[in-house]
């Protein structure tokens, strides 16, 4: 089964939204953004979600003192490091007790061999941008992290929408998905565009499942 993660959630309304639709996991963003959210929203976004419902905290190059004591707070399941941090810095994160998956932005062919060295759970592949560090909406050529995705567990990001995920997930076979911006109207979360991202993931996963058997 193929992981959905919904980042970006700002209030306990959109949580409870993606987990209805579905979503395996909800990103908090702690770093500058306009989905960032303060640590006492953070913390009545994770009450409001039932059980089993991962929560992720989103840093950029943060101080590790920082990242523990949000992660204590607010509950944090795992972290996701999406600055400059090093195999140091992700060690320091693990040693916390937290799963940990560093994003990369990905502007052309991936090093597996390097990516697997470092000290985490997971990477998350996602789209380049000099000035902001994800939640673009930008997709970049999926065929850069197939190779990656074959030989470590792969969270795969940048300008997904509920319309390309199947051949996104098709095309790179990974352990999960993830979206901000393509399933928001407006710049909210859509309820409706949740469901269906959720639903085409699902069915794209069973589909290969299938294929395989």
């Amino acid at each position: 089964m193929i992981r959905v993660k919904i980042c970006g959630v700002i209030d306990e309304a959109t949580a409870q939204a993606a987990a209805e639709a579905g979503a395996d996991a909800i990103g908090l963003v702690f770093a500058p953004s306009r989905r960032r959210v303060a640590p006492d929203q953070a913390r009545r976004i994770a009450a409001a979600l039932p059980p089993f419902v991962t929560k992720v905290g989103v840093f950029v190059n943060a101080p590790l003192e920082e990242i523990r004591a949000l992660a204590d707070s607010v509950r944090l399941d795992a972290v996701q490091l999406h600055g400059d941090e090093t195999a140091a810095d992700c060690a320091a994160v693990g040693a916390l007790g937290l799963t940990v998956i560093k994003a990369i932005r990905v502007a052309g062919p991936v090093d597996p061999a390097g990516l697997r060295a470092l000290p985490i759970s997971a990477i998350l592949l996602d789209t380049y941008h000099p000035d902001h560090r994800g939640g673009t909406g930008e997709p970049f050529d999926r065929r850069w992290a197939a190779p990656v995705a074959a030989v470590m567990p792969v969270i795969l990001s940048g300008g997904l929408t509920p319309e390309n995920v199947a051949a996104a997930i098709e095309a790179v076979r990974p352990y999960g998905v993830d979206v901000s911006s393509g399933v928001e109207t407006d710049g909210r979360k859509d309820p409706a565009k949740m469901r269906a991202f959720v639903a085409a993931a699902r069915a794209a996963a069973a589909g290969l499942e299938g294929a395989r058997r």
